[in-house]
């Protein structure tokens, strides 16, 4: 029988540390900011890429071709492993129907080969906090299809609750209007959104000021962790450049719910770039998203 490999893509926004010790692969994904395109061999700092974003910069994002997951899968796949790769969610991205557009011609023309795409529903740490929970199973011992079945059972529990500062990078991705924008800038109003069981981000409500949008985020994770508190043995948060306010929100969650154990990092550049600077997310696992 062959050995399998955990996969994802850049969109987890997992630190090169945790992939490189926990021996997960990476499909990764460039961008373009200021007629540069930027990748994993050519990559941007991330607090430059942000204080580029500042200073008035839009960076631009592509999907993975089916051509290039193809190319990424066998590489795995030749040198003996079969892949369960965790996708970026179908409801943001166009990626994750490539690579199962990739994973099946691969299987038709080597019958010998297994690929399996989880469509993950989920973004930046929400993933990486799904292919974590995978990590631990392959630990386990718990084999591919083991792996697989958990994985569909349980990635609508995965909950995504985040804010951000600025929301006319809402409005360059159709998420807000103009006006909104526009008014809602000059209120200080911050919205607080979640990623639904379709993998999309949704609007849920408003608050004005920044610390009161933290303190939701909090609020949010009270209401929809449920009977899953024993599930939440680790927390993740991503944020767009803002450490500080990452560190604030641990520290209400500790207070709140006494879990010790957080992995802090940034939205990778893929994400950032239609989210901004200063956006603060939350993923945990609860009874509803």
């Amino acid at each position: 029988m062959r050995d399998f490999v955990l996969m994802t893509d850049n969109m987890a926004d997992l630190p090169d540390s945790y992939l490189k010790e926990n021996e997960v692969e990476e499909m990764s994904l460039s961008y373009m900011l200021d007629g540069i395109t930027y990748s994993k061999e050519n990559s941007l700092p991330y607090p430059e890429f942000y204080d580029k974003m500042r200073k008035g910069s839009m960076p631009t994002t592509s999907q993975v071709n089916p051509e290039e997951a193809k190319e990424k899968f066998l590489e795995v796949l030749e040198k003996g492993h079969d892949i369960v790769h965790i996708a970026f969610s179908s409801g943001l991205s166009g990626s994750c129907n490539s690579t199962r557009i990739a994973a099946a011609e691969i299987m038709e023309e080597h019958p010998e080969y297994k690929v399996c795409v989880v469509d993950s529903l989920c973004a930046s740490l929400g993933q990486g906090l799904l292919v974590h929970k995978a990590v631990q199973l392959k630990k386990q011992g718990k084999g591919m299809e083991e792996i697989v079945d958990w994985l569909e059972n349980n990635k609508l529990h995965l909950c995504h609750v985040f804010t951000v500062d600025d929301l006319n990078h809402l409005y360059r991705g159709g998420r807000v209007s103009r006006t909104a924008a526009f008014l809602g800038t000059l209120a200080n109003i911050k919205p607080m959104l979640h990623v639904d069981n379709e993998g999309r981000l949704i609007p849920l409500s408003k608050v004005r000021g920044r610390k009161k949008s933290i303190n939701t985020l909090v609020s949010m994770m009270e209401e929809r962790i449920g009977s899953y508190r024993e599930e939440n043995d680790e927390i993740f948060i991503s944020h767009g450049d803002c450490l500080e306010d990452a560190e604030y929100l641990k520290k209400l969650i500790e207070e709140k719910f006494g879990i010790q154990s957080f992995l802090i990092d940034y939205v990778g550049p893929t994400i950032g770039a239609h989210s901004g600077p200063g956006t603060l997310a939350l993923f945990f696992m609860g009874e509803k998203r």
